[in-house]
């Protein structure tokens, strides 16, 4: 596996000055977001059929062991404050439990029945989409979830840096980031995980533009949960309703902080109408408002 590979570049780097040990990690940085270059296709792949197959109930399901496991998190808990996306719909499954978030749990990532067992107690099921991520690819936890989705009819995705590993091999839409080794051997927290992080963001962030929680550039799914928000919102509003701060203010009161209905309320709908509008469209501003257009 080149990830545990030792770089002979690398060999002295402790003994390095430390500007020049900096600047060879960065280095390394800047190459792990080049590897993703190639991945791209593989990406928009799974996020087509993960958008396809979520509809209005199917769960993401994060599967990971270690800081493999924590990115993910980072990723799936950002998910309902930028999106609304509903949290009964984001799940996270850790090799050893929600301790490991915080904590190495040792030993718990090579417990490879514990990560099908995880699968059967989550119900994991079709409409589910399950992203599995380990840098090694290797991972007996991680392999086995993936391995149990794809039996349950799932959406099985996998994220890895090495290349014909199991992990690959056990999902219908295998992403491989080949970021090579590290210059600290097997510190795979450094490109790996940066890597990892660009490529879940891009999934996610997929998937929501698939599904119509983002339109000309904003969030308008976004929940106005404090006052920066509520100031983002309003803005959001005023920009796409064509109305000034203090109209934009009054239509999302009206609407319950709910962008996408203000934006229809600009648009000279009343809350009823406009509630039925978006479900027909699958809360689909960009083509409510085309309907709205064509109508006049």
């Amino acid at each position: 596996m080149t990830t545990e590979n030792v770089d002979k570049r690398f060999v002295d780097l402790d003994a390095w000055p430390l500007a020049e040990a900096l600047a060879a990690m960065w280095q390394g940085q800047v190459r792990a977001v080049a590897a993703i270059r190639p991945a791209l296709p593989s990406v928009a792949a799974a996020v087509e059929a993960a958008a396809k197959a979520l509809g209005t109930r199917g769960r993401l399901v994060y599967v990971g062991a270690g800081t493999s496991g924590r990115v993910a998190v980072q990723d799936g808990s950002e998910l309902p404050p930028t999106f609304d996306w509903p949290e009964r719909r984001v799940v996270f499954a850790m090799a050893g439990g929600p301790r490991a978030f915080l904590r190495s749990v040792e030993g718990a990532e090579d417990d490879a029945e514990a990560g099908a067992k995880t699968m059967r107690r989550l119900r994991v099921k079709a409409g589910d989409v399950v992203i599995g991520v380990a840098a090694s690819g290797t991972t007996p936890f991680t392999v086995a979830a993936l391995r149990a989705a794809r039996r349950q009819k799932a959406v099985t995705i996998a994220l890895a840096s090495n290349p014909k590993t199991p992990l690959l091999s056990a999902a219908a839409f295998p992403i491989l980031v080949e970021t090579g080794s590290e210059a600290i051997a097997g510190s795979t927290r450094m490109k790996a995980g940066t890597a990892q992080k660009i490529v879940l963001n891009l999934l996610s962030t997929g998937i929501m533009l698939r599904l119509g929680r983002v339109y000309r550039g904003l969030m308008v799914n976004m929940r106005p949960t404090n006052a920066k928000l509520r100031r983002r919102a309003e803005a959001m509003v005023a920009k796409l309703g064509h109305c000034s701060l203090e109209e934009a203010a009054r239509a999302l009161d009206a609407a319950k902080g709910d962008i996408k209905l203000a934006v229809l309320l600009r648009a000279g709908l009343g809350l009823a109408k406009a509630r039925v509008l978006l479900k027909r469209h699958d809360g689909r501003l960009r083509t409510a408002l085309a309907e709205i257009g064509a109508e006049r």
